[in-house]
């Protein structure tokens, strides 16, 4: 079973930048869809990007439309998420996922 480890989170401030990055323990090009959600204190889980790769699809959340772009490199089995423009409102866990399985997350806090 694979398995997925987040990192890269971090304290920045707003209007900053940062890279969040999933590494896969197995091909992410066997994986038919990866994805990234996150959730904010007493929220539930959002959605924020997912890749399919059935058809090379890429899809955001309306809140990141813009402003994340979601990335793979299949060479190193890794998953990113380039967040640029931060807002406050961006603060939150945030997951790697695919097929069910959920990495263990890496905190974003955007403040002054």
């Amino acid at each position: 079973q694979v398995q997925l480890a987040e990192s890269g989170g971090g304290l920045v401030q707003p209007g900053g930048s940062l890279r969040l990055s999933c590494a896969s323990s197995g091909s992410i090009v066997s994986l038919s869809v990866m994805a990234w959600y996150r959730q904010a204190p007493g929220k539930e889980r959002e959605f924020v990007a997912r890749f399919d790769w059935r058809g090379g699809y890429i899809y955001y959340g309306e809140s990141v439309k813009g402003r994340f772009t979601i990335s793979m490199d299949n060479a190193k089995n890794m998953v990113y998420l380039q967040m640029n423009s931060l807002k406050p409102e961006d603060t939150a866990v945030y997951y790697c996922t695919t097929g069910g399985i959920w990495g263990q997350g890496t905190q974003v806090t955007v403040s002054s």
